[in-house]
C-alpha cells in the first residue's frame, strides 16, 4: 500500500486511508524504538534536507532522529543565511535540488511555502509548519497518541484548547480528527477563536469546565507569546483562571479526560504542573510517538514509486 500523494502539505483533504496508512505504520516503527538497537536500512542512501527557517527545537529533533533511525543521510539548514545575504528563496531552493536531495523537511513563517516548494523542486515535500496553516505530523502524533491510549478516534469527542488562532497545530487536528470520524470542538476566550471556524465544522465552547464535561480528550495549545497573543487577554494569570486546566477542574468535571500538549508548555499559564506531570496526561508519549510519525511518513513517502 502506498500515500496517495508523493508530498505532505498538511491533513486538509488527505483521504482516511492515507492516514489509518501512516498510523499503522507508525505502529511498527514504535516497536523499532523499543529495541536496543533503533536503527533500520530502510532509506539508506536517501538524502533528506530540514530547512528551517523559523526556530524550532522539538519538530528539528524528531524529524532528525526519524531520518537518523532510518538510515538516511541527513543534512540540516537551520538558517536562513543566503536569504539575509540577499539571495531569493527560490535561487536557495534551486541550489539544493542541484546537490541531487531525494527529500526536503520545510518549517517557514509564511504560509504557503512548502505548497510552493513542490512547483520549484522534485524532491518530496514535508510540511514541518507554515505559519499560521498546519503542521501535519503534529496532527498526526496527536491522533496516534489518542487512539495508543483510548482504542479509537471515531466517535471520541475531541477538544482542543488556547490559542486556536495563531495555532496551525489546531487546524491539522480538526482536519485529520474530523476524517478519522471523531467530533471536534474548540474552547478559548471569543479573542483567540479564528472567525468563521464553525464553517469547520467545529463546536464552540466559551467555558473550560463545559469543555472538560463533555469532552474525552483536551488538546491544549501554548499561548503564543511571540506571536503577540498576549495581547489578546488581559494578563496571563486571568487566563490561567478562566481556561488553565488544573487538577481540581478535572477532579470536580471529569477524571477519565485524557490530556494532550504539543509543547512547549507554559506552566502555570494554560496547564498546572500537577497536570503535565499528572496522570491524566500523554505529554511524554507525544514526544516518543512523534518520532514513530515521522518515520512512517518519511518511509512512505521516500519509498513511493
Amino acid at each position: 500500500m502506498s500515500l496517495s500523494n508523493r508530498h505532505l502539505l498538511g491533513l486538509n483533504g488527505v483521504p482516511i486511508e492515507d492516514i489509518q496508512l501512516i498510523l499503522d505504520t507508525a505502529t511498527t516503527f514504535r516497536e523499532v524504538l523499543e529495541r536496543p538497537i533503533k536503527k533500520v536500512p530502510t532509506l539508506q542512501g536517501k538524502t533528506i534536507v530540514n530547512l528551517f527557517f523559523e526556530d524550532s527545537t522539538r519538530t528539528r529533533i524528531s524529524f532528525e532522529l526519524a531520518q537518523k533511525r532510518l538510515s538516511a543521510d541527513t543534512v540540516n539548514s537551520t538558517s536562513s543565511s543566503s536569504v539575509k545575504k540577499g539571495e531569493t528563496f527560490k535561487d536557495t531552493v534551486r541550489n539544493i535540488e542541484a546537490m541531487k536531495v531525494d527529500m526536503i523537511i520545510v518549517r517557514h513563517k509564511s504560509a504557503g511555502v512548502p505548497q510552493y516548494l513542490t512547483r520549484i523542486s522534485k524532491a518530496n515535500i514535508i510540511n514541518a509548519g507554515d505559519g499560521l496553516h498546519e503542521h501535519p505530523t503534529q496532527g498526526l502524533l496527536d491522533m496516534y497518541s489518542i487512539k495508543e491510549r483510548l482504542g479509537r478516534l471515531e466517535g471520541l469527542n475531541v477538544c482542543i484548547v488556547g490559542d486556536v488562532a495563531h495555532s496551525r497545530v489546531a487546524l491539522s487536528n480538526i482536519y485529520g480528527l474530523k476524517t478519522m470520524g471523531a467530533k471536534v470542538s474548540v474552547c478559548a476566550p471569543a479573542t483567540m477563536i479564528p472567525m468563521g471556524i464553525e464553517s469547520l465544522g467545529v463546536k464552540i465552547y466559551t467555558n473550560i469546565d463545559e469543555a472538560i464535561k463533555r469532552n474525552d480528550v483536551l488538546n491544549i495549545l501554548r499561548i503564543q507569546l511571540e506571536r503577540n497573543a498576549g495581547t489578546r487577554i488581559p494578563s496571563l494569570r486571568e487566563y490561567h483562571n478562566y481556561f488553565g486546566i488544573t487538577s481540581e477542574r478535572i477532579e470536580k468535571n471529569n477524571k477519565e479526560i485524557l490530556i494532550l500538549h504539543p509543547g512547549p508548555i507554559n506552566r502555570g499559564v494554560e496547564i498546572s504542573s500537577e497536570v503535565a506531570d499528572g496522570p491524566y496526561q500523554v505529554i511524554l508519549d507525544q514526544v516518543t510517538n512523534g518520532v514513530a510519525v515521522r518515520m512512517a511518513v518519511l518511509y512512505l513517502l521516500g519509498t513511493m514509486h
